[in-house]
């Protein structure tokens, strides 16, 4: 956000995010059954991105390793509730404690690196990750993966009853998960610890000159990407019921950057339109192309590529980014 933002700015700011929330929550009782379920699933994966954005839009800092907090969430939360029969709600906290706990490990070995040699350690981590699910096979069945059964994601205390298979119960959860990502960023955003980020992002140099430890927040930056990004990996195993390798690979990894690059990188909303309009191009492309090329993988490549070159020309900082720079400088 640039500037110093006006009592009207700021009331522009919150209405557009509460908007967005609204619209969102009303979407359920509209969309059809197939445009229901794409889009909760639209609004865990953006979780994800905005945990990615946190890291590289605000901190600057370019991992290819994300993919290993998500999966350290989906396995933290979905392996208890198969293998052990743990509460959905526990496990769900075990899934955020891991990819919590898996961010400050890494983070306090890679910020000992800076610019490509973090984004390199970072995927090293990341492939170690997704070997070990392939070598821990007995319990992951690796790219097979695993379902979790109806019971299995039911949360059931007392009067509360939630069947997490249930079309609305899952979009609501969804939204709410989302809603709380979108108000942390937008906090984040908005706060001294926010504005210190950037200065990292900026001038790492000059912001360690007035004072600032760039180490401890640079690690509290990552923390909190990898927190939110496996609150993201427990969520999608509880409401999808699947867990599997491909979560843990270089692709996934990948496809947060591209969502956040896409939208807009340091923007609050960009996360989760570019999750949105790749979700759907990709959709669109297979269904376009499928009757020419057969194969879905090279077609969503194809149309991800072509996206990212017409992004790269005319709009080179995202939709956002671009739309922020150009007309709207109270973005946040």
């Amino acid at each position: 956000m640039s500037g110093h933002l006006t009592a009207r700015d700021d009331a522009r700011v919150w209405g557009l995010h509460f908007g967005l929330i609204a619209i969102l929550f009303a979407a359920q009782y509209v969309l059809p059954d197939y445009h229901n379920g794409v889009m909760a699933r639209v609004m865990v994966l953006a979780l994800f991105a905005m945990g990615y954005n946190v890291l590289f839009g605000y901190t600057g800092l370019l991992s290819l390793g994300h993919s290993m907090f998500f999966a350290a969430g989906l396995y933290g939360a979905g392996l208890p509730i198969y293998h052990f029969g743990v509460h959905p709600l526990p496990a769900f906290a075990i899934g955020i404690g891991c990819g919590t706990a898996l961010a400050l490990l890494v983070g306090a070995l890679a910020l000992r690196t800076t610019g490509v040699a973090f984004m390199i350690v970072t995927l090293m981590f990341a492939q170690v990750a997704y070997l070990m699910s392939l070598w821990l096979g007995e319990w992951t069945r690796g790219d097979e993966g695993l379902t979790l059964s109806r019971a299995e994601r039911i949360i059931e205390i007392g009067p509360m009853f939630l069947d997490m298979t249930n079309r609305d119960t899952r979009y609501i959860i969804a939204w709410a998960l989302f809603a709380l990502g979108l108000g942390i960023t937008l906090l984040i955003a908005r706060s001294r610890f926010g504005r210190v980020l950037v200065a990292i992002r900026e001038n790492e140099e000059r912001a360690r000159m007035l004072g600032f430890d760039t180490f401890a927040n640079k690690l509290a930056s990552v923390a909190i990407s990898g927190a939110i990004s496996a609150t993201a990996g427990a969520a999608y195993v509880l409401l999808f019921g699947y867990m599997g390798s491909t979560f843990a690979s270089i692709q996934y990894s990948i496809l947060p950057l591209l969502w956040v690059l896409l939208g807009g990188a340091a923007t609050t909303l960009g996360p989760f339109f570019g999750t949105l309009l790749m979700f759907y191009l990709a959709e669109m492309s297979n269904d376009a192309l499928n009757a020419w090329f057969p194969d879905a993988r090279l077609n969503q490549i194809g149309i991800v590529g072509v996206a990212l070159i017409l992004l790269v020309l005319f709009f080179p900082k995202g939709l956002f980014g671009s739309i922020r720079e150009r007309w709207l400088k109270w973005l946040p």
